[in-house]
Parts: structure tokens; sequence; C-alpha cells
């Protein structure tokens, strides 16, 4: 009888331990999917009024482009031809998450000033692109794809050079997309990490502290059911498959992709690419994710905004009214706010230059 009791003693812990591991996975699975979901929502452009960006309206006739759409996936996503005069070579500008293509127009007109074309666009669920959401990190590959594709049957793109510049997410596309077979003769790389599971679990250490690594199978699974083997993809192994020159560059107190963690140029050692070389921004004031490009007369300028604007948000009890915030963005010089490291640019400009001549 002792051995009966036993043996059913041990089976019923089996039981509840298959139940409790059962338990356990589902209820991981949907933390997972609800707290990923939440970090890649849609981006809706942002409100002019209340932000210190530049406003393509001011400089439109200067700068005109041209507005066109392309598929990726079952999403239309809207494009911006910059420059279609110019035979120099055509820079193909991938934005980071939370904006979109005119989040980088100081970069856009510095490009066009240098006498290149630049096509840019809003990425799956960014700004004026469809997509209920930017769906996950590996997307920002597929847009990239997309625009490549269309860029490929277009008759006069399709015959000029063309070089990739990416900034976080859109850092780590023009990097992984190395792998396939598209003619690219440079990619210069800004703030990007090596893959969409190393940043992803990163995010999720800020978040979970060590609770994440338990999670880890499960956020591997999700993201695999979103994108299949795109998920998996490492820039470094795309850049290691190609002999294209690429520019790695990244800030060494990046807050968003730790430079000694996730980060590309973290693991420097294992590309064996011998036409990479890299630039680690250490300078205080713009060694941070997005302070990379700021001239020293916008970081003073930034600063000085900032003193007032806390003062503002302080008198108010944390809480401006929309109209007093509107009237002090209005009295702002955004083209100063957003004025450009030019070592930094000259550096990247004669780069293309390099790769195309």
């Amino acid at each position: 009888m002792q051995k009966i009791k036993k043996k059913i003693t041990w089976k019923n812990v089996l039981v509840v331990a298959v139940a409790v591991v059962l338990v356990f996975s589902l209820i991981s699975m949907v933390a997972v999917k609800l707290i990923y979901d939440n970090q890649f929502p849609r981006y809706e452009r942002h409100d002019e009024t209340i932000t210190a960006g530049l406003r393509y309206d001011d400089y439109a006739e200067k700068y005109p482009r041209s507005l066109l759409q392309f598929k990726s996936g079952n999403n239309n996503l809207q494009g911006y031809l910059y420059g279609e005069s110019s035979q120099q070579g055509l820079v193909i500008v991938s934005h980071g998450i939370g904006g979109g293509a005119d989040t980088y127009l100081p970069q856009i007109f510095y490009f066009l000033d240098q006498g290149w074309q630049v096509f840019a666009y809003d990425a799956t669920g960014s700004f004026d692109s469809e997509g209920k959401s930017t769906r996950g990190f590996p997307q920002s590959l597929l847009d990239l794809k997309a625009a490549l594709d269309y860029i490929d049957t277009n008759s006069q793109l399709s015959k000029l050079d063309k070089v990739l510049f990416g900034h976080s997410w859109g850092g780590y596309a023009v990097a992984a997309v190395l792998g396939d077979d598209y003619a690219i003769s440079g990619v210069v790389s800004v703030a990007a990490p090596d893959t969409a599971m190393g940043i992803v679990l990163e995010q999720a250490r800020h978040m979970m502290g060590m609770f994440a690594d338990i999670q880890y199978p499960f956020l591997w699974m999700y993201q695999r059911m979103l994108f299949g083997k795109a998920a998996d993809i490492s820039a470094i192994d795309a850049i290691n498959s190609a002999d294209v020159p690429i520019l790695i560059i990244h800030g060494t107190e990046d807050e968003m992709v730790s430079y000694t963690g996730s980060a590309i140029i973290a693991r420097m050692d294992q590309i064996t690419n011998e036409n990479v070389r890299s630039i680690a921004v250490s300078e205080a004031g713009r060694n941070g994710h997005n302070s990379l490009f700021r001239s020293q007369a916008a970081i003073a300028y930034i600063d000085e905004v900032n003193k007032n604007y806390r003062q503002l948000y302080d008198l108010h009890e944390q809480n401006i009214p929309y109209d007093i915030d509107q009237a002090f963005y209005k009295t702002l010089d955004r083209s100063l706010a957003q004025d450009l490291n030019q070592e930094l640019m000259g550096q990247i400009n004669q780069f293309f230059l390099d790769c195309t001549n």
C-alpha cells in the first residue's frame, strides 16, 4: 500500500508541475504580447505647434519634393523624393522608431545641399503611412526592402548609385538589408543594434529587470510568430556577407541602444568585412541616442530652452495649458535647435562620396 501511495503522490506532483508550467507559459505569452505590442504602437505626426522640429512647409519652396506610395506587406507607405534633377547619387533615409521621414529633415536638407537626391519614407504605422502599429523591430527591415524594391522598378531611380542612411530602428535596417541582393554602394548606420531580439531583450530588462531573461523564450517565440525568419536576422552577419563599405556611428552614452550592450559597435571584433569603420561619439551633449547630430550652438540653445521650459512647467504645476505651450514653442528658433554637427555630417558626406566615386 505504501508503494501505491508513493506512485500516486509522484504522479500528482507531475500533474501539478505540468499544470503550473502550462499556466505560467500561457500567462507569459499573454503578458509578452501585451508588453511587446505596447512598445510598438502607431505613431502619428507630431503636433508641430508644441515641438521644436523643423516644419517642411517652412522649407517647401527651397526643397520641393514629390510624393509617392509603395506597398510593404498589406500597407501603403508614404514616400518622399527630393532633388530629382541631381545625378550624383541617391541617399535613402530610414528613420527611427517614434518618428517619420520628416523627423530627419535637417539631415535630408544637408544631403540635398551636397548635391544628392534623397528618398525618404514613413515606415509602417508611422506618420502618413498605413498600419495600425509599427509591429516590431524587424518591421524596419521589411519596409526598407519594400522601398528598395520600389526604387529598383523605377526607371530613373534604379540608374543611380544608392547609399543608405539609417538611425536606430532604421540604422538596424540599413545594415541588416546587406544580407539581401541589392546594389548598395555604401551604408551609414547610426545608433543601431545588432539584432531585433537583442534590443527587445535589452529594453525588457530596463522594464522588468532580470525577470526579462525568464521571459526570453516567449519574447523570441512571439517575435518569430510576427516576422518569421526576419526576426532572427543579425546586422553583423549581413555586414559580413557583403563587401559594401559601412560606417558605424554610436554615442558612448546612448540611453536607448547600449554602446556596450546590444549595439553593433559593441561587436566590432565580430566583423570580418574589411570595408567597415566606426566612429564613437564621446563628446558630452552629443553622445546620446538622439543628440549625436547636434552642433555646439544647438546644444547650448537646447539647454537654455529646457531651463526656461522647466520654469514654465513648475509655474503651472506640471500641467501647462495648451495655448501657453503653443505660445512658448512659437518663440523658438527651430533652425538653431536643429542645427547639425557639420564635422560629423561632413564625414558622412565624404564617406558617401568615396563609396560612389
